[in-house]
């Protein structure tokens, strides 16, 4: 049945991107979480989705012009009283030691072209030997291509807004197992289609219960939610009715 993966953590009850909304994604059952990361001034890969640090943060600024150091002083928690530090992606695989969970990194290169973004990440990838667990995705699809170039044994996945004709001749024709679309773009046809060719489908962000019950009605491969528990429960009724 599908997969449910949670949407920059269990970000609809917890800060997104923090690691206790990553926890919080493992406790109540997700499949796998997807995370957003960065580079900072002195070349660490960090989890944030913005690339200024304004909107989730006590600070202000662009996460490339911040140290490592700096930016771990920055509160990522705007929602509670406990203080939240960005997660370094370090942090991240450290805690997938202890689970089985699929982690989707968004590579957050398209306005901001990190130089050896990809490599760094690829590298911590092998070092952790997660490669069967990672899932990578940009907007930037130059840079999907050239992680698949990089290391072909890890999945790539483009992400697209608008409509894409075909998408699995395209994700085939740029090496990617799979696609992650807006949902608002996706037929039921278009994701059938791309998964009899052996392309999965996760679209994002998909809230609302009508489209969570129409893709588990017809088994989409994945779905990138910011609440995982709605989904989980939906999930299980359309089980029960199958």
């Amino acid at each position: 049945m599908t997969q449910i993966f949670a949407h920059r953590g269990y970000s609809l009850a917890f800060p997104e991107n923090t690691m206790t909304s990553f926890l919080e994604a493992e406790k109540v059952g997700a499949d796998g979480i997807e995370l957003d990361v960065q580079l900072t001034k002195d070349g660490e890969i960090v989890v944030i989705h913005d690339e200024k640090v304004d909107r989730t943060t006590s600070g202000t600024g662009f996460v490339k012009d911040f140290t490592f150091k700096e930016i771990r002083n920055l509160n990522a928690n705007k929602i509670g009283a406990k203080k939240e530090p960005i997660p370094s992606l370090i942090e991240v695989f450290e805690w997938m030691k202890s689970n089985n969970l699929i982690c989707n990194i968004e590579l957050k290169n398209g306005k901001i072209p990190y130089k050896g973004m990809e490599e760094k990440i690829i590298q911590l990838i092998r070092t952790y030997q997660l490669s069967d667990r990672i899932i990578l995705s940009s907007f930037n699809h130059y840079s999907i291509v050239y992680s698949y170039r990089l290391a072909p044994e890890i999945e790539t996945a483009p992400l697209y807004s608008e409509g894409l004709y075909m998408p699995w001749i395209y994700a085939q024709s740029i090496c990617s197992k799979g696609i992650h679309p807006n949902v608002a773009t996706l037929t039921d046809a278009m994701i059938k289609t791309s998964m009899q060719y052996g392309i999965s489908v996760r679209p994002y962000t998909v809230n609302k219960i009508e489209d969570m019950e129409r893709l588990f009605k017809i088994n989409c491969s994945a779905i990138i939610t910011d609440d995982p528990i709605k989904a989980l429960k939906i999930k299980s009724k359309i089980e029960k009715r199958l």
